[in-house]
């Protein structure tokens, strides 16, 4: 897949990070389908109920920094980066970086975000673009839990 296209959750869109068609040769229906952007959409937004941090998706083309590139987009995500976590997905390199806020980082420790990538890239091995990040972003959500003010005592 050499299109690329930058998505993210409707309620944490910026003018940098909205979504937005770069292959000019295809419509936005030819990269991913209603029901794909929806599932994305539903994903990311769950994450970020249920976790009270900012999930964020970016998918293209990471250039040759592929690093750099993701710290920078997470930097220009909005919001407090430091509650913030950027999965960007750039499937012609064959490339997942995972970007954690300080704050989000403490919630979700390098080895969940390596845990989750290595889901994520098995899925996207056998096909499955979407389903991969979907349960990618779960597996993260779940290990980051619910803020703590939110949560209820027993």
């Amino acid at each position: 897949m050499t299109r690329a296209l930058e998505a993210e959750s409707h309620d944490t869109a910026t003018r940098e990070t909205a979504p937005s068609r770069t292959d000019e040769g295809s419509s936005l229906d030819s990269i991913f389908s209603f029901q794909e952007l929806a599932r994305l959409d539903e994903a990311l937004t769950m994450s970020s109920r249920e976790t009270g941090l900012r999930f964020t998706l970016y998918i293209g083309d990471l250039g040759k920094q592929t690093r750099v590139r993701a710290e920078e987009l997470h930097s220009h995500s909005g919001a407090d980066p430091a509650e913030s976590v950027l999965v960007a997905v750039s499937p012609g390199q064959r490339v997942v970086e995972v970007v954690t806020g300080a704050a989000a980082a403490r919630r979700i420790p390098d080895r969940a975000c390596a845990l989750a990538v290595l889901s994520m890239t098995g899925s996207f091995a056998a096909g499955d673009l979407v389903g991969g990040i979907v349960n990618g972003l779960r597996q993260m959500s779940d290990q980051a839990g619910h803020p703590s003010a939110l949560r209820h005592p027993h």
